[in-house]
């Protein structure tokens, strides 16, 4: 791209961007209330519904990378418009799929156009913002992406209770249909001219293969006990060697598909390592605090969804204040503030036991939005403020791709480690179990008599309540330990904050969530 120029209306411009990625983000979540739903329709094997999500992971990750280089071939209005229809083509098919391996190719297109949403709405929208407004820019952007995960399960549990799961996806039809419309009639770039950089095809190919690979492994190692598998030892080697190799072309050729050279700069680097523990503590986070809530309280995933709701709610406030008066402060003490606030709602949620009420499920919800508000803005523009303007459209692109890589290792993690503690405490806790002593017969008789006349076997039937008893326990200290597990590493990001730099003042920033 030889101009970066982007000129329209701006109102225009700001609606498109977000209104895309409301629904490119909130697409992600709606999908994973609706797989029970969705499995039972085909009549689904349970380990192979999981491709649902992990194909369009999969086509995400490979094109977020690429999203700089084309930008520069297709122009802004071209790419960003194109993409929204694919995205919005792929959800109507989706909507139609009659069989679990259509469902997964249209997800795998649904991917390729949604994966350049993100990193590419947020360009445009700093690209049109003048210098002085990019916190708002910013934190505009942010209300799109952030109200996605808001309302995703909310709005699932609705349309899958009201409707089927068919409609998680046609509901995309008419919001993807109007970004498109104002994307193409707002957008303008004036003084657009195609790169004429030969296509680095070995580039593509290799982060194409290792991206997708490394993706499969992270989404489908716990299911299939990780290296005990051969397909997951084969393709932990495939994304190993396309990976490295990659990396060593992108050094080596003069036109790299992924410049590879923008992590010279200190603070850029700073940036996306907090960006990726972020997305690994935020999305593992997610994922573990959602298991407690339906695995421990019982809660349905309607109500679940409304715990989200009613906990993160005020990001929707406070993002604007933010991206208005945050510029007025050093982003480094809004970013460690917000860390701090993260390890505050992770320690909050190590704590939680099976008496907990609303409330106490809300509240480390509601400290994590709050901090995620300082994080977001600040960190982004920090990440891209001091690299070169040709640079930006790429660094973006990696700096959305190692939060999403974040989130896959971090969800992959917790899903192992939650497995693994839990066979420790239970192994712990009966350990210390006398089934001769007088506690232990008082539990069994209470128990027995309890169930009494319902069951033909009463002993048999205490013994194995007080098994569960046990196992919900274990569950719990499980839960409760790997929440701590997440504090701590999540505490060691504040020291990458120590490297960040404040923005050039003048500088012209491009996107970045």
């Amino acid at each position: 791209m030889r101009s970066d120029t982007i000129t329209g209306s701006k109102a225009g411009i700001t609606i498109a961007a977000m209104a895309a990625a409301l629904m490119s983000v909130l697409d992600i979540s709606i999908v994973n209330v609706a797989l029970s739903d969705i499995r039972a329709s085909f009549g689904t094997p349970l380990d192979q519904i999981a491709w649902v999500s992990t194909g369009y992971m999969m086509a995400n990750v490979v094109v977020i990378p690429m999203t700089g280089w084309l930008q520069r071939r297709f122009g802004f209005k071209r790419y960003f418009t194109g993409s929204i229809l694919l995205f919005t083509a792929a959800s109507l098919l989706c909507g139609l799929a009659w069989n679990l391996p259509s469902l997964v190719v249209f997800r795998i297109l649904q991917g390729v156009g949604g994966g350049a949403i993100i990193p590419t709405s947020q360009a445009i929208l700093f690209a049109r913002y003048p210098r002085e407004e990019h916190g708002m820019a910013g934190a505009l952007f942010g209300l799109g992406a952030v109200t996605g995960p808001l309302l995703g399960p909310t709005v699932g549990g609705l349309l899958i209770e009201a409707a089927s799961w068919h409609w998680i996806f046609l509901i995309n039809l008419p919001v993807g249909l109007f970004a498109a419309y104002m994307a193409w009639r707002h957008i303008d770039q004036p003084d657009f001219a195609p790169t004429q950089d030969k296509v680095d095809r070995y580039g593509i190919a290799l982060l194409a293969v290792g991206m997708a690979a490394l993706q499969f492994v992270l989404e489908e190692g716990t299911r299939k006990d990780w290296f005990d598998s051969l397909e997951i030892t084969l393709l932990a080697v495939v994304a190993a060697v396309a990976l490295i190799t990659f990396v060593v072309h992108e050094l080596e050729t003069p036109q790299p598909v992924v410049d590879l050279r923008v992590f010279a700069n200190v603070s850029y680097t700073a940036a996306t390592g907090i960006n990726l523990i972020v997305g690994t503590a935020l999305f593992a986070g997610s994922f573990l605090f959602s298991l407690f809530c339906g695995t421990v309280m019982r809660y349905s995933a309607l109500d679940i969804g409304l715990i989200f709701l009613k906990g993160s709610f005020i990001q929707l406030l406070l993002m604007p204040l933010i991206g208005r008066f945050g510029g007025k402060m050093d982003g480094r003490v809004l970013v460690g503030t917000g860390i701090v606030g993260m390890c505050l709602s992770l320690w909050v949620n190590g704590h939680l036991s099976t008496t907990a009420d609303e409330a106490a499920l809300i509240l480390p919800v509601f400290i994590r939005a709050c901090s995620l508000g300082m994080i977001f803005v600040p960190l982004s523009v920090m990440a891209l403020s001091n690299l070169r303007p040709e640079q930006r459209g790429n660094a973006a692109g990696l700096y959305n791709l190692t939060r999403e890589l974040g989130g896959s290792i971090g969800t992959a993690w917790m899903s192992s480690a939650l497995n693994r503690t839990t066979k420790v405490n239970y192994t712990a806790l009966t350990s210390h179990v006398d089934p001769y002593s007088q506690v232990t017969q008082e539990q069994v008789a209470s128990l027995k008599a309890a169930v009494g006349a319902r069951v033909a076997d009463p002993l048999s039937a205490a013994y194995s309540i007080l098994s569960q008893r046990i196992n919900g326990q274990a569950l719990v200290r499980a839960f409760n330990a790997n929440f701590t597990v997440l504090t701590a590493i999540f505490a060691l990001s504040l020291v990458l904050v120590f490297l960040l730099k404040k923005p050039a003042a003048g500088v012209k920033v491009e996107g970045a969530h």
